[in-house]
């Protein structure tokens, strides 16, 4: 039987187990020196030296960095709907309110006129999410930004290494949000990273995951448990030595499957805009509508080729959010929905899978033609 390629694949070897049993051993389990350490090497590796604070997953770096930065109630954030939810979630847990956006779509990311056109009295900021690995439209949107004195703060969850004209994804606002889940470019089992554009909000970051005390028992705000432990942090700087190899590896097999799909009717496959360093933490392709979901479901069967739809409900349209955004009509971002499907990029593909992936692609679609 032919093996199953799976849409996403972690990547953990002997180096991050023996890095684990090296915390074990020390008997500091909990934050302690190899959070410290990561902290400061994934800010040498990623944003340039600015200060990065560990936590426990995306999410809680997300909202504390919304908290840090002030947003509050009464305040208004600009966001896509067309993402994981926990981008509209972190904006509503703070108070304020998510406007969701519109996209455009070559690129998944945020609409630069959507954008302007949501801008209220009550706007604070701006949230561009990084979609997929590819850097959201930083020239348009800064200057939005810029023109009406409003706030960035990135959602990078998926786009660790990725860049705009030269500039590192995670150096563009206020603050960013890396996410560590196991699927993401790189993990440390779970946890988040917050890169930090000033010594404040990384102070309040850091009150804020550590219910609000730098020193033990003097609480000085009201705070979470959102700490990182050592054991989390000795995965993350094993991964943090091999994630560049993997990020090139994404790259080659995402050429590979553009080359391999090339021409053929009814697939769409990734666009990058010029200046943009793409990581492809997922390698999307549009398809007709009416074939998509038919297409997702033949992969598996037939032909044991995994692959995901991220995302099939839009945040405006989830129960949760929904009252956020009542009757509200985003066209780009639920024809996307419709649309897209992920194929497999991940760095443990061989040669030979990318050949399965697109023979299997290939039949699929032309079945249905």
């Amino acid at each position: 039987m032919t093996d199953f390629i799976p849409a996403a694949k972690p990547i953990v070897g002997d180096e991050e187990r023996e890095a684990v049993d090296r915390v074990l051993r020390s008997g500091m389990i909990a934050q302690g020196p190899e959070v410290a350490a990561f902290e400061q090497e994934f800010s040498a590796h990623f944003t340039g030296g600015r200060e990065v604070v560990a936590v426990n997953s995306g999410t809680s770096g997300q909202h504390l960095g919304l908290l840090a930065a002030g947003v509050g109630p009464g305040d208004e954030v600009i966001v896509p709907s067309f993402t994981f939810a926990a981008t509209g979630n972190s904006v509503a847990l703070t108070g304020a309110t998510p406007v969701f956006v519109d996209i455009e779509p070559d690129y998944f990311t945020l609409d630069p006129e959507a954008v302007r056109a949501a801008i209220t009295p009550r706007t604070r900021g701006i949230m561009p999410v990084h979609l997929y690995g590819h850097p959201f439209l930083v020239d348009q949107i800064e200057a939005i930004a810029q023109q009406h004195g409003l706030a960035i703060y990135e959602d990078a969850a998926q786009a660790h290494g990725a860049s705009w004209n030269g500039r590192q994804v995670g150096t563009l606002g206020d603050f960013a949000m890396f996410s560590l889940y196991p699927t993401k470019n790189m993990t440390s089992g779970e946890g988040g990273m917050v890169s930090c554009a000033n010594g404040d909000i990384a102070r309040n970051v850091r009150l804020l995951r550590n219910q609000g005390m730098e020193k033990q028992y003097e609480n000085e705000v009201i705070g979470f448990n959102a700490r990182m432990t050592d054991i989390h942090a000795a995965i993350g700087r094993v991964q943090l030595t091999k994630v560049d190899g993997w990020t090139a590896q994404r790259q080659r097999n995402a050429a590979a499957l553009n080359e391999g799909l090339a021409g053929l009717s009814g697939v769409q496959t990734p666009k990058v805009a010029e200046g943009a360093v793409h990581v492809y933490h997922q390698y999307t392709v549009r398809l007709d509508a009416a074939e998509r979901d038919r297409i997702h479901v033949a992969l598996k069967e037939e032909h044991g080729v995994g692959s995901g739809v991220y995302y099939p409900i839009p945040n405006h349209r989830l129960p949760s959010l929904t009252k956020f955004a009542p009757g509200l009509e985003l066209p780009e971002t639920e024809r996307a929905a419709r649309e897209v499907l992920s194929l497999p990029v991940h760095p443990s593909l061989a040669e030979g899978d990318i050949e399965r992936i697109v023979a299997a692609v290939t039949a699929v679609v032309n079945a249905g033609a």
